[in-house]
């Protein structure tokens, strides 16, 4: 039995879902892998009558395609799509017996009206908590659209295609053959990319706002939905709801849910905002901030969109170390998400770079899967706790290097090193990698902002108890501003704060 008792008893009440009747198509083998996979699929067709099954010949075995008794969707799994993709499993098995997707029409006719063959492949790690979403969007499109085809593959299956295509980082998207994008992506964005992004003209009619958050993540969702309940009129701009939250897997402390994951804490957020009337500018990012008689937001497509006030909740993002051979490698052995892209360095030498609380985490996480972790620390200690550190220090296959200072991430067309420097001795020093995690905290995103909304000198917005900045009638909240904490909590506090103090300003100008 593959399935446990509970996930069985769960996965039950969805199959009763199910409006027709679906054919999977198995290509196995004798191998183990293969094995596990038909036992899933015989376990599956014994659960619901509307489940049936039959051998067949994919194009890569282990896998199986998830199809209409009539019509072959291009739908298909190669590998086994438990851990972080048995719910793109699940929606597969939904929504090809006809079960209606949560999504509008508008982006239904979108999909519908796609021209050309489109024939995507999504190499993945059953650990990837971005992965699921690039999995079960494209499957929706290709559900959709008889000339969209994808398939699932777990990197660890299919070891060969990895090396082969050099991928370093999950989920990495093929289509037709070649590289079509890495990192999370939801349905709206594979259209913008396959498509026509929404231009500047979509915009040019929109009304002024009351309040313009921009922003979607902990922050702006607060605040979107604190001014819409205010009975005034909101917009918010939102290049992915969530923001960090979607990079962060295990929370323990939001308080009063003992433990959730960040893409479905997004994914409420989202839903959350959608409940109220709030108009929401999607898959944009705000370019330039200027105050004229209403506030100005112009977006990178060129529109203008005007406010009485504005909330500014742009978040932060991973800090860069800054030096020669980042930006070349990244995706090609230079990563920022250990839980994602650790399971492709099995067995391989990788680094860490940053010894505070995160970093450490990582070094500690991938010990289990690398078969050597070297972390490098430019304070003479590491600043960590020490319960994280005393686990770190238990560990045979870690070494950490304190009082260095990265000067250069080397390779050819991967990573295959990091040359360093003793900062007490200034001797350089060069260690052979296979992949560079790197864990040095964040940096906020206003560099947009130019010289309009004050800002401290690590460039965060310098804001009042009202979460009101020095330009009147601007605003804003959470890990953009100078608020001493970032945690997810305090930036939906934050943004409540930053709402109700627009609120205020408007009822007094």
């Amino acid at each position: 039995m593959i399935l446990d008792k509970d996930i069985k008893q769960q996965l039950a009440q969805y199959l009763e879902l199910m409006e027709g009747t679906v054919l999977i198509k198995v290509s196995a083998d004798s191998d183990d892998i293969s094995n596990t996979m038909v036992s899933l699929v015989d376990e599956l067709v014994s659960m619901s009558p509307k489940i049936k099954a039959e051998k067949s010949k994919l194009l890569r075995t282990p896998s199986f395609s998830i199809n209409r008794t009539d019509e072959e969707t291009g739908v298909a799994f190669a590998g086994i799509p438990l851990g972080h993709e048995f719910n793109s499993l699940v929606l597969a098995l939904l929504q090809v017996s006809g079960r209606a997707p949560k999504i509008d029409q508008k982006t239904i006719d979108s999909i519908k009206n796609i021209k050309g063959e489109y024939h995507f492949e999504t190499y993945i790690s059953l650990s990837c908590h971005n992965c699921p979403e690039v999995v079960q969007s494209l499957n929706l499109i290709s559900i959709l659209n008889p000339k969209v085809t994808h398939t699932m593959i777990d990197g660890a299956v299919f070891k060969e295609e990895i090396e082969s295509k050099n991928i370093l980082a999950v989920p990495s998207v093929y289509l037709n053959g070649e590289f079509f994008a890495s990192g999370r992506m939801t349905v709206e964005e594979i259209l913008a990319k396959i498509g026509e992004a929404p231009v500047s003209e979509n915009f040019a009619d929109k009304d002024p706002y009351d309040v313009l958050v921009v922003g979607g993540g902990p922050a702006g969702a607060s605040a979107a939905i604190y001014a819409a309940r205010k009975g005034i009129r909101t917009g918010i701009i939102v290049e992915r709801f969530g923001g960090q939250v979607l990079d962060t897997i295990g929370i323990e402390n939001f308080i009063s849910i003992k433990y959730t994951e960040g893409p479905k804490l997004a994914a409420s957020l989202e839903e959350h905002v959608k409940d109220y009337n709030v108009d929401i500018v999607n898959l944009q990012r705000a370019k330039t901030i200027e105050k004229k008689d209403l506030i100005e937001i112009e977006l990178e497509n060129g529109a203008r969109l005007k406010s009485k006030t504005v909330i500014i909740s742009t978040g932060a993002r991973w800090r860069n170390v800054g030096v020669p051979g980042e930006e070349e490698f990244k995706n090609k052995g230079v990563t920022y998400c250990p839980h994602c892209d650790g399971p492709l360095f099995k067995g391989k030498h990788v680094a860490v770079i940053g010894g505070g609380n995160s970093g450490i985490e990582a070094a500690i996480d991938l010990a289990g899967v690398a078969s050597h972790v070297t972390v490098f620390e430019f304070m003479p200690e590491l600043k960590a706790d020490s319960v994280l550190q005393g686990r770190l220090y238990s560990l045979n296959n870690i070494t950490v290097l304190k009082n260095v200072q990265t000067k250069e991430i080397t390779g050819t067309d991967k990573v295959n090193g990091i040359t360093y420097i003793e900062r007490d001795t200034g001797e350089i020093k060069h260690v052979e990698l296979d992949g560079v995690f790197v864990q040095i905290g964040l940096v906020p995103n206003t560099d947009w902002l130019g010289e309009t909304v004050d800002r401290n000198k690590s460039g965060e917005i310098i804001i009042d108890n009202y979460g009101a900045t020095n330009v009147p009638g601007v605003f804003a909240a959470g890990d953009c501003t100078n608020t001493p904490y970032k945690q997810i909590i305090i930036s939906m506090g934050s943004g409540a704060t930053a709402a109700l103090g627009a609120f205020d300003y408007l009822i007094r100008n």
